[in-house]
C-alpha cells in the first residue's frame, strides 16, 4: 500500500496527527478513537519520508502491542520495519543496558529477576538478619523498594534521608534501609537486575555518562510513546533526557484512562506535557469507532465530574444503541446468577459467541459467586490473569537451570535447584557456603567452584556432590553459545535430571507437569524456527530475555480468539480490550469506588476513570450490576448503589428489578434503593436514592446489636419476623413448628431459597419484629 492510500484511510484529525512529524506532539486519544492506527501510520509516514528506522524509538506498554504494530508497519512499508527500536519500556532499555552494561558494572548477560525471584531473595535476607518475618513480609518490602526505585531513590540516598528514617521508626520498620541496601548488593553480586532496575539503571547510565546520553540522543531522533498517561517518574525522566536534544517526541494517550497510580503511574506527566515542551502541537482524536452513542454519552457524563483532565468531547457516528440496563440483586450470589442468566439469554437472542462477553469487577475476590453461577448453568469461562505458564513450579525449575547456564552467579536460581533433583546438598550445606560467600564478599557460585579451599566442615562425599553440580552447570554453559535455544534447552532439561524425575511420577499431577515441560520445549523449538534469516541466532539467552520481559497482558494471550469462553477479569486487566457485551459488576459504594478512595479527591477521580474504562470496553451493550448485600470479611454487609450510577443521566439507563423480590410489601433491606419499574413502560429512568452516610454497615450490628436467640427465647419467634442467618443472610419467617429442643422455622431468604432450620443450631437474629 502506498502512502497516499493509507493516509486516505484516516479522518482529518488523525491524518493531521500523522503528518505533523517535527517538534513535540501530544495526541489526546479518546476511547476507541483509533490511536493504534495513528501511531502505526505515523511511523510508516516517517519511514516513507526517508527517516532511518534505527533512529525511531517507539515505546509501548505490552510486547503484544509492539509486535502487532511492527507487523502492520511492515505491511505498509516492507522489511525496513524490522530495524525499528520498538517494544516495551522494559524490553527496549534492557536491550540498551546489555550494550552498555560495563559502564555500570554489570555483565552483559545479567539475569532479570521476576517478582517471585525478588520476593525469595528478600525472604532470605530477612531470615539471615534474624528479623520478625511478620513485620518484614516480602510483598510489602518489594512494593516499597519498587516505589523507591521508580522515584530514583537509591539505597544510599534512602539511608541518608532523615525523613525516611523517621518514617521507618514510626512504622516500626527500622531495618528497612538495611534490607534495601542488602537487597541491592545481593542483586549486583548475582549479576542480576529486578524489573524496576531496568529503568532505574537506564536513568543512572544516561545521567552519569554524558557520552552515552549524547550517543542515544543522536541515535533516537524521533521518539513515540503509547499510553503516555500510564508513565511513571522513572520513565518520564528517561524520555526527558533522550528527547532533550531534538525535541521530536510524540506522546499518545488518554488522561481519562489513567488507572495505574498504584503502580506509580502519574497522570500529571500527560496533564503537564505542554509545560515541559513549550512548543507542543496538540491533536484531539475525539471520534469513537467502538461503542454506541448511549455508551459514549453515558461515559462522557461520568468522566466530566473529574477536575484533573484535558478538555475533549468524545462522540460517535455509530447507532444510538439501547439504554444501559442496571441490574439490582439482593446478594452477590444472586448478582452472579442474574449475570449468568443474562449471558445465556443474550447469547441465544443475538447469536453471539461466548468470547464476545466479558464480566468486569473491581477486585479479584468478586469472581467466586460469578464463577459459581456460570458453572451451574454450564457457561464456559476463563479468568483473564490467572497463573502464568512461566510461574508454574516445574517451569520455574527448568528456567532456573537455563539461568545458571547463562549466569552461574545468579544466587536465587542456584538456591532453587542446587538440590533439585535430590543430589545430597542439603540446606545446612548451602547455609555454610552462604556464610563463606558473605564473609569473603564473593558469590555463592565462587565458593562452590573453589570448595576445596574452604574449611566448612563438610564431608568428602558432600564436597564431591558440590563439584559434580559445578561441572554439570559448566557443561550447560559450554553448549549455550554454539547452539540454538531449542538445542541448548533440550540438552539442559535432560541433563538436569528434571525430565527423568517427572517421568517417574505417573500421578495425574505428575503427567500434567511433564506435559508443561514438553510445552516449554515446544516453545523453544518454535522460537528457534521462527527467527528471521538476517536476525541474530535465536539463542537461549534471547529466549530467556523474551519471557523475562513478558507483561501480564502478554501472558494472557492464551490464543484467546480461538477459545469460546466468557472472560472474567478485573477492570485494570481489561484496559485496551473490547467486547460486544460487557457486564460491570459490584457497583456499590466502598467497593467501586473503593473504600480507600472516597476520602481523597485524586483517588476518587482515579476510581471514576476506572469506571470510564469499564464502560467504554463495550461495543454494543454495557450492563451495570450491584448487590444490596455482599458477603465480605466473614459477614454479610449491607451495600448502597455506587455514586457512579447516579452520575449517569437517567435518560441513558433503565433498572431491571431483582428476580427474587419478596412477595410481601415489607422491605427486608434497610437501605434506600432505586425503584423497580421493569420493562413494561418503555425503559423508564432510574429513581435514585440519596448517597449520604456511605459506610459499610454490618447486618450483624443492626437493630442495636441484636444477638442470636437464646434457647429460652426460641419460642418467641413468629411468622412475619425478619431474621438474619450467618450463612444465608436475611429472610422472612413463614412459619414455626415444634417445641424446644426440636423447634423449627421455615424461612424464605432474600436469595429466593426456602430453608427449614432447626432453631437450636440456626443462631438466628431478629432484625425486624412487626
Amino acid at each position: 500500500m502506498n502512502e497516499r492510500n493509507f493516509l486516505e484511510e484516516l479522518n482529518s484529525e488523525q491524518r493531521a496527527a500523522v503528518e505533523c512529524t517535527d517538534g513535540p506532539v501530544m495526541i489526546i486519544a479518546g476511547a476507541g478513537s483509533g490511536k493504534t492506527r495513528v501511531l502505526t501510520y505515523r511511523i510508516a509516514h516517517l519511514l516513507n519520508k526517508g527517516v532511518d528506522a534505527f533512529s525511531i524509538l517507539a515505546l509501548t506498554f505490552t510486547n503484544k502491542a509492539a509486535r502487532e504494530m511492527k507487523e502492520r508497519i511492515a505491511g505498509l512499508v516492507g522489511p525496513e520495519a524490522g530495524n525499528l527500536w520498538m517494544g516495551t519500556f522494559h524490553s527496549t532499555f534492557a536491550r540498551l543496558l546489555r550494550k552498555e552494561s560495563y559502564r555500570i558494572g554489570f555483565p552483559p548477560n545479567f539475569t532479570i529477576y521476576d517478582t517471585e525471584d525478588s520476593k525469595s531473595l528478600l525472604k532470605n535476607i530477612v531470615k539471615e538478619m534474624n528479623l520478625n518475618d511478620n513485620s518484614y513480609k516480602p510483598s510489602p518490602l518489594l512494593g516499597r523498594i519498587s516505589s523507591l526505585k521508580t522515584m530514583l531513590v537509591s539505597a544510599k540516598d534512602y539511608a541518608n534521608d532523615a525523613h525516611y528514617n523517621s518514617e521507618d521508626r514510626a512504622m516500626h520498620r527500622e531495618h528497612f534501609g538495611q534490607i534495601y541496601e542488602t537487597y541491592t548488593k545481593r542483586l549486583f553480586k548475582s549479576g542480576a537486575m529486578d524489573f524496576d532496575d531496568l529503568l532505574y539503571f537506564t536513568n543512572i547510565l544516561l545521567r552519569d555518562h554524558p557520552d552515552i546520553l549524547l550517543k542515544y540522543q543522536d541515535m533516537f531522533r524521533y521518539i513515540l510513546v503509547d499510553e503516555y498517561q500510564d508513565t511513571n517518574f522513572s520513565q518520564f525522566m528517561i524520555l526527558r533526557q533522550l528527547a532533550a536534544r531534538h525535541q521530536n517526541i510524540c506522546v499518545v494517550g488518554d488522561d481519562a484512562q489513567s488507572i495505574y497510580a498504584f503502580r506509580g503511574a502519574n497522570i500529571q506527566n500527560m496533564l503537564n506535557f505542554q509545560k515541559q515542551y513549550a512548543d507542543t502541537t496538540v491533536f484531539k482524536l475525539e471520534q469513537n469507532y467502538r461503542s454506541t452513542q448511549t455508551i459514549v454519552n453515558a461515559a462522557n457524563q461520568v468522566i466530566a465530574k473529574n477536575r484533573d483532565q484535558l478538555a475533549k468531547k468524545v462522540w460517535t457516528a455509530n447507532e444510538q444503541g439501547e439504554k444501559i440496563p442496571v441490574l439490582r440483586a439482593f446478594t452477590d450470589s444472586e448478582e452472579g446468577r442474574t449475570i449468568a442468566q443474562n449471558i445465556h439469554d443474550l447469547r441465544i437472542k443475538a447469536g453471539s459467541a461466548y468470547r464476545e462477553f466479558a464480566i468486569l469487577y473491581r477486585t479479584n475476590a468478586q469472581s467466586r459467586p460469578l464463577e459459581e453461577a456460570l458453572r451451574k448453568i454450564g457457561i464456559p469461562y476463563r479468568i483473564y490473569g490467572g497463573i502464568s505458564f512461566y510461574q508454574r513450579k516445574e517451569i520455574k525449575d527448568i528456567l532456573a537451570y537455563f539461568r545458571l547456564a547463562l549466569n552461574p552467579h545468579d544466587e536465587e536460581a542456584l538456591r532453587r535447584v542446587i538440590n533439585y533433583p535430590k543430589r545430597e546438598i542439603g540446606d545446612s550445606t548451602v547455609d555454610k557456603m552462604t556464610v563463606a560467600a558473605y564473609d569473603n564478599d564473593i558469590s555463592l557460585w565462587t565458593v562452590m567452584e573453589n570448595i576445596p579451599d574452604f574449611d566448612l566442615g563438610l564431608q568428602n562425599r558432600t564436597r564431591d556432590k558440590i563439584s559434580e553440580f559445578v561441572n554439570l552447570i559448566k557443561s550447560f554453559s559450554a553448549i549455550v553459545p554454539t547452539h540454538n535455544a531449542f538445542q541448548a534447552g533440550d540438552f539442559i532439561a535432560s541433563g538436569s535430571g528434571i525430565i527423568k524425575e517427572l517421568f517417574t511420577d505417573r500421578t495425574p499431577e505428575g503427567v500434567n507437569r511433564m506435559e508443561n515441560v514438553q510445552e516449554l520445549l515446544n516453545g523453544l523449538r518454535d522460537f528457534s524456527l521462527r527467527a528471521e534469516p538476517d536476525a541474530p541466532q535465536p539463542t537461549l539467552g534471547l529466549f530467556m530475555e523474551d519471557i523475562a520481559l513478558l507483561t501480564g497482558e502478554d501472558q494472557n494471550k492464551e490464543d484467546e480468539h480461538n477459545l469460546d469462553k466468557v472472560l472474567l477479569m478485573t477492570i485494570h486487566s481489561a484496559k485496551g480490550l473490547e467486547f460486544n457485551y460487557v457486564f460491570v459488576s459490584g457497583l456499590e459504594e466502598n467497593l467501586f469506588p473503593s473504600q480507600m478512595s472516597v476520602m481523597d479527591r485524586e483517588d476518587l477521580e482515579e476510581e471514576r476513570r476506572l469506571f470510564y474504562v469499564a464502560l467504554t470496553r463495550a461495543r454494543k451493550k454495557a450492563t451495570l450490576t450491584y448487590s444490596m448485600s455482599r458477603y465480605r470479611y466473614g459477614s454479610s454487609v449491607s451495600c448502597e448503589p455506587s455514586r457512579f450510577l447516579e452520575e449517569i443521566p437517567a435518560d441513558f439507563l433503565y433498572t431491571v428489578p431483582s428476580s427474587y423480590e419478596p412477595r410481601q410489601p415489607r422491605e427486608i433491606n434497610r437501605i434506600p434503593r432505586p425503584a423497580s419499574p421493569g420493562y413494561s413502560n418503555g425503559s423508564p429512568p432510574v429513581m435514585r436514592s440519596p448517597l449520604t452516610n456511605k459506610k459499610l454497615v454490618s447486618i450483624n450490628k443492626t437493630q442495636a446489636g441484636a444477638a442470636p436467640l437464646n434457647n429460652e427465647h426460641l419460642g418467641a419467634l413468629a411468622a412475619g419476623m425478619i431474621v438474619e442467618h450467618e450463612r444465608f443472610g436475611r429472610g422472612e419467617v413463614l412459619k414455626t413448628e415444634g417445641k424446644y429442643p426440636d423447634s423449627k422455622a421455615v424461612v424464605m431468604f432474600e436469595n429466593g431459597e426456602k430453608k427449614q432450620l432447626l432453631l437450636r443450631f440456626a443462631r438466628l437474629k431478629v432484625v425486624e419484629n412487626p
